[in-house]
């Protein structure tokens, strides 16, 4: 512990210094950045200012009316009509030509008065580089015969290439290779570079015998610090322990919590197979149920084809043995559907291309009598005049939708049993006229299909008992049910508690939406929106 205490303070110690001298060192660099830019622009000013000249001359002098910029444009002009056959390559040549003669014109005069006129350049070579498309590059160039300076001497030619930017970005280069400046002028630029370097030097040593105070004091003062930097660290140390334990409370508690979501998985996931396997019970139980009406069916329907076979029998009696041969075969029908269904697991659809308009008035209209003269439940429909196509596993839409009936119908009695509560305790004058009402009252259930433009919704209303907020919200849930300890239809006790679920579960598998709105005493609205095939 004390050897890292001690590293811990040398690198403390360290850092303090450095952050300490900082200021100064960024305060230092800049000074010598600034000496230094300033000795290079006032080296490289002259040069600057010499092609600056150059450049002007080339762009703005004006021999024959045109710059030398205003030919290259319309040569460059001219080759791409010339490409495009809007105009004669003589044309392009005369231009090239005028560019040559310009440039001859702009020489002409340095070689004149060579050496004679103060600031005027000598050119050497003057050209404009063309380059082209396929890595070829055009050059229109003057050259100066005179012999250039030797290569030691103090008076060096200079080249200057550039790109005018009055072209807007055409390819094309000015290439000028000068020589401006006497040899008199460059000795006493070299004699200003020596005097300034000169007081640059002695600027530089004072701020370094600066840099050496100011670092002594700061390390006397640091030493001063180390005896309460200790004291500062014993502290630090302290907080970082208590810090640590906490951090493993913090991981500990994680642990926990995940171990506790891990089991919230496995229970679901335990929930989820145990829902399967009701529902697989529940599909074997009511496949052995079909298999034996179905098979007891036999029966009946062998003595009618003999009944129908037999002579003597008057008209009335022949039609009602095939309306009840029809029926018989009706009901068979319909338990080899359920027998097909039942032994598919609900989570396994079978979907297909149906008309929702035909299968809900087919569903009415097979619920219409028995609903009208047994349940006293009116059934009625609002359906549009055109088909509308969906996406769906017939058998167990239909299943779904006649759990739907069924609650309806239970609805409706209950509501029928309240009214006749409520009746029962009014006054004696005006309890038969109630009774009489409850017993007159009739329950009416609504099937509406309404086609929208991405989906299609169906409406399935009653005007029964409701529910209460809590039971819409818990009446998904598998085993739930309100209808246990309830005299229900015909004296039946019910109730599983499965049939909003199963209903929930066949929608969940359409990817339908599967909202519910009830109130107490108000009916119920169940709402189911189909997505519209593509």
């Amino acid at each position: 512990m004390n050897s890292r205490r001690l590293s811990a303070l040398l690198w403390g110690n360290v850092g303090n210094y450095v952050v300490g001298l900082a200021p100064f060192v960024v305060v230092w660099i800049i000074l010598v950045g600034w000496l230094a830019s300033l000795l290079y622009s006032r080296a490289s000013w002259s040069e600057e200012s010499d092609e600056a000249i150059v450049r002007e001359w080339l762009d703005e002098t004006r021999p024959f009316r045109k710059t030398l910029l205003e030919l290259i444009r319309e040569y460059l002009h001219l080759q791409t009509e010339a490409r495009a056959g809007r105009v004669l390559p003589a044309d392009v040549v005369t231009k090239r030509a005028e560019i040559d003669e310009q440039l001859r014109a702009l020489t002409e005069p340095t070689r004149a008065y060579e050496n004679k006129l103060p600031g005027f350049p000598i050119l050497f070579r003057l050209g404009v580089v063309i380059p082209g498309e396929a890595g070829e590059t055009e050059q229109i160039v003057w050259t100066n015969p005179l012999p250039r300076p030797l290569s030691g001497s103090n008076s060096r030619v200079r080249t200057l290439r550039y790109s005018p930017a009055s072209l807007h970005g055409q390819p094309v280069f000015v290439e000028c290779e000068y020589q401006l400046h006497a040899f008199n002028k460059l000795q006493r630029r070299e004699q200003d570079r020596r005097r300034e370097s000169l007081v640059a030097g002695a600027v530089l040593i004072a701020a370094m015998l600066l840099a050496v105070v100011f670092v002594v004091r700061f390390v006397r003062h640091e030493l001063a610090r180390e005896t309460q930097q200790l004291k500062v660290l014993a502290a630090a140390e302290h907080q970082e322990r208590e810090l640590l334990e906490t951090r493993l409370r913090q991981q500990q508690t994680e642990r926990e919590n995940e171990v506790l979501d891990r089991r919230a998985e496995q229970a679901e996931k335990a929930a989820l197979e145990l829902k399967s396997q009701i529902y697989a019970s529940i599909g074997i139980m009511a496949g052995s149920y079909a298999h034996n009406i179905k098979n007891l069916l036999v029966r009946p329907n062998d003595l009618l084809r003999r009944c129908l076979d037999a002579e003597g029998l008057t008209a009335p009696q022949t039609g009602m043995l095939n309306e009840v041969q029809s029926t018989l075969g009706t009901v068979t029908d319909r338990l080899q559907e359920i027998l097909r269904t039942v032994r598919r697991d609900p989570n396994e659809s079978s979907l297909a291309r149906i008309d929702l308009v035909t299968f809900v008035a087919t569903l009415a209209q097979t619920w219409l009598e028995v609903g009208r003269d047994k349940w006293k439940l009116q059934i009625e429909t609002e359906l549009p005049a055109a088909p509308v196509w969906i996406e769906a596993d017939y058998s167990h839409l239909q299943q779904a939708l006649e759990n739907l009936v069924f609650n309806a119908r239970d609805a409706t009695f209950e509501m029928r049993n309240h009214l006749r509560e409520e009746a029962r305790r009014t006054g004696p004058a005006e309890r038969k006229q109630k009774l009489l009402e409850a017993a007159s009252w009739k329950g009416k259930l609504t099937l509406r299909l309404t086609a929208q433009p991405e989906t299609v919704l169906l409406e399935v209303t009653d005007n029964g008992i409701g529910m209460t907020e809590e039971v819409r919200a818990n009446c998904l849930e598998t085993h739930f049910s309100t209808k246990r300890d309830n005299a229900l239809y015909e004296g039946h006790s019910a109730g599983m508690g499965l049939g909003l679920s199963f209903v929930n579960m066949v929608l969940e598998h359409h990817a339908a939406e599967f909202t519910i709105e009830s109130a107490p005493f108000r009916g119920t609205t169940f709402r189911i929106r189909f997505r519209s095939p593509v």
